[in-house]
This record gives C-alpha cells, structure tokens and sequence, in this order.
C-alpha cells in the first residue's frame, strides 16, 4: 500500500501550471520511506504535511507493510543494494548487524536542537555502534500486561503489580466467555521472529531456558522450552480466540480494543492506543500491570526499539535525514500532542515525555512503562549465562531465519499439526543446522 502526500498550484484545475511551479516541481525530491503499520507510524503519515510544509522542496512517498513482510523487502533492498528506499523503519536488531555490514548511514552530524542526550540511554545504546547512532528512535517498548478491569471486578479477581503465568492461567480460565465473543487472553500467535517468537522467547526467558548456551549449542528442547511452550498453547487453544496463529499484534490490538479480550501481553506501545476513546472501546476499563513471571524475573519483559534509519544505497541521503530527524525529534512529539493530544505521542524514547506533567496526566500507565523499558536488560536475559545480547532475539543474522522458522512450528503446535515435543525436536534441529552453516561456534 502506497501512499503520496502531494502539493501542486496550479489554474483550471491544475491543467496550467506557472513557470515557477514547474521548476519548483522539477527541483522537489521524492523520498521513499517503508515503514510498519501500526498505529503509531499511520499517525506519522497523517502528519507528514507538516514536514512537507516546512521542507517543500521534499516529497514523501510511503510504503506501508505488515511487519513481515516489510522485513523481508527491507532486508532484500538493502542487502542488494537496489536503493528503492530511503529511509526505512527497522528495530534494535538489525541495527548493530546491519551497520556493521556498512549498510547504513551514520547520524554522526545531530545538530544540537535535536537533543540526542535527551534520549533515553538503553534505547540510545541499542542503535548506537561504536559511538555513531546509525538509526534514530522513533518509539520503544518493552511488554505488558493489559486486562480488563470490569470484568476482573465482575469476576471477584484482582491483577497483582507483576502475575505470575500460573496467575494468568487461572484468571484466562475464569474470564474465558466464547458465547460473548469475550476470551480469557489474547496472544501473538502469527508466525515471525517479530511476531510470535517476540513474545514467546520472554516466557522461555522467565521459565529458566535460553536459545543457547555458552558454546552456542541449541536448548530449544530443555525443560524449560518445553514447560513455556506447553503454557502457551494451553493459553490460547483453551482461552484464547479463534483463529490464533492469524493475530500478530495489530490483529491483537484490534481485538482488545474492541472488548473481546480479558487480558492481552505485549507491547507497552499499545497503552496509548488502548487508553484512547477515539480508538478502544474499553478505554476506562483497561488496567495495566508488569508481563508476568514463571521461574525468574530475567528476560519477562522485552526491549524493543523501532527506529528510522538511512540506507547506504539511497541517493537522497540529505533529504531522507531531514525526515528522520524531523519525525524523532522532541518538536513531532510536540506536534503529534497538539494535533491528537499527549495520549497519541509516540512513547519509549525521550525523557521529556516522561518529565512532561500533561504527558503524564494524560498516560496513567506512563510510569509503568518507563519502569518495564528501563528495568529490561538485553545484556543478561536469562536466569543463565548466554552468548548474545537481546530478550527476544539473539542478536546474531541467522536468527531471522532461526526465528522464522522456529515461530512457524510454534503456529503448528497451536493448530494441533504437531506435539510440543515433536516440534521443539524440529526447531533444534533446525537452528543447530543454520548455526553449522553460519559457522558456529566461532573460532
């Protein structure tokens, strides 16, 4: 899906234009932006004619993607080096991989009405190699628990600060209501390591397992994996809505918000979504409390940035740095509150959100959230010691395809089409063999 935002003058209906619109029309740069559709980068389309306004000598195109499929394209572009985008939305993953592959442009001249040391410093850190940013936050996240506060009071239940899985799994069954299309939890069940495999590898976290150990040997069918993966298929075969391995975020979205689900676990970047009357129906009934717990604290909750950056293959470099500076500035945050209020602004990346009285007057999950991103520690995820960085990824190339593949699996163990046994069996078998031909271990 593309979208145009467009400015033209012109006489009789735009059939005769001046000379000086003409060469103002021949000197404007397109750039091409590929972003994600959430709602927080929909509301980024809907105020680009301020960009626009203020730069009219650039045009923004946009190309809007599910998460998927958007990784894909993204990822092919600029490992070909094609140059059909130039500036595109991609998260704290590929970031050090990428710019290490000399893929991306460095934003090593800020100007100082920017504010980089205004960013919050964990999410400042994740796109950030060897002391260049090479990618500017547009939000952050880490995970949450949303439920329902309605009909947990209707029910005789109440949410503790941070549950436990047995908690939740007690509480799903008791708000599981399917005659009134009102499910105990929902859950990613959309197969992708973005999708499915973010959520699930934080309940393999806090169950005590881990992708690999120190010598990168696989663990996917330990105790552990087993126990987190037999948890979350009760979850959602049980209590969860039809049709599960369909619903990725978006999809989860819409449903609590539109009051179908009892408790949802996922992205903190949905509280302002879901607090808003103008898009959830339940938005005086939502409560919120930290993701839930098993066995350890380590890695329950994610750390996730998505962030704008500039490929190396672009030739509008300038052009598409002005926007990505413009739409991770302090002033879009401020644009963003004048236009659609302080519950809309992109949340997780600068410290004067969370300073500002109205942001917090306006967001009752603000601390909550700055809590859960600043207590996240992609360095030590695990109860156990591991080789890589990252809660929800390992931040090595072959866990895209690792992670792919593994949340395929995941989606045939919620459809029946294979045991938990038989298909942790296949994702270790899976992930040893691209770990062989990656060259793991490394020398």
């Amino acid at each position: 899906m593309t979208f145009k935002h467009r400015t033209t003058q012109g006489l009789l209906g735009g059939l005769v234009l001046s000379a000086s619109a003409v060469i103002s029309a021949q000197a404007a740069t397109e750039i091409t932006i590929a972003t994600v559709n959430n709602p927080d980068m929909v509301t980024m389309q809907k105020m680009a004619p301020a960009f626009e306004k203020a730069n009219p000598g650039i045009e923004l195109n946009w190309v809007t993607l599910p998460e998927n499929e958007l990784r894909q394209k993204v990822t092919t572009d600029i490992a070909s080096n094609a140059g059909q985008y130039d500036a595109v939305m991609l998260s704290n993953y590929e970031v050090p991989i990428w710019s290490k592959n000399g893929w991306l442009v460095a934003f090593d001249d800020l100007p100082a009405a920017y504010k980089a040391d205004d960013l919050l410093e964990s999410v400042k850190d994740g796109l950030t190699v060897g002391g260049k940013l090479y990618a500017l936050p547009f939000y952050a996240e880490s995970s949450i628990t949303y439920y329902r506060k309605d009909l947990f009071d209707k029910a005789g239940l109440s949410m503790p600060e941070q549950p436990s899985y047995d908690q939740i799994e007690q509480f799903a069954a008791k708000l599981n209501d399917p005659k009134t299309h009102t499910y105990g939890i929902c859950l990613r069940g959309l197969p992708g390591w973005g999708e499915n495999m973010a959520f699930f590898s934080t309940m393999v976290n806090t169950f005590g397992g881990r992708w690999f150990d120190m010598d990168w040997k696989p663990q996917l069918t330990t105790p552990a994996w087993k126990q987190a993966a037999g948890t979350y298929k009760r979850l959602l075969t049980q209590y969860g809505p039809p049709g599960v391995t369909s619903n990725g975020f978006t999809e989860s979205e819409t449903l609590f918000a539109n009051g179908q689900c009892g408790m949802w676990i996922d992205s903190t970047v949905a509280a302002g979504y879901l607090a808003d009357p103008a898009n959830s129906k339940v938005a005086e009934s939502t409560g919120f409390a930290q993701a839930p717990i098993a066995k350890t604290e380590r890695g329950s909750s994610w750390l996730y940035s998505w962030a704008l950056a500039v490929p190396k293959s672009s030739k509008k470099q300038k052009a598409a740095k002005a926007f990505v500076e413009w739409a991770t500035s302090q002033e879009y945050v401020k644009q963003v509150a004048d236009k659609r209020g302080w519950v809309a602004v992109p949340p997780g990346t600068r410290h004067s959100t969370y300073d500002n009285k109205a942001y917090q007057k306006a967001a009752p999950f603000a601390g909550l959230v700055e809590k859960a991103i600043a207590s996240a520690d992609p360095k030590h995820p695990t109860a156990q010691p591991v080789p890589y960085t990252g809660i929800q990824f390992v931040d090595i190339a072959p866990f895209q395809a690792i992670g792919t593949r593994t949340g395929q699996i995941m989606a045939g163990i919620l459809a029946d089409q294979t045991s938990v046994d038989q298909g942790l069996a296949q994702a270790q078998a899976f992930t040893k063999r691209m770990m062989m031909q990656s060259g793991y271990p490394k020398k």
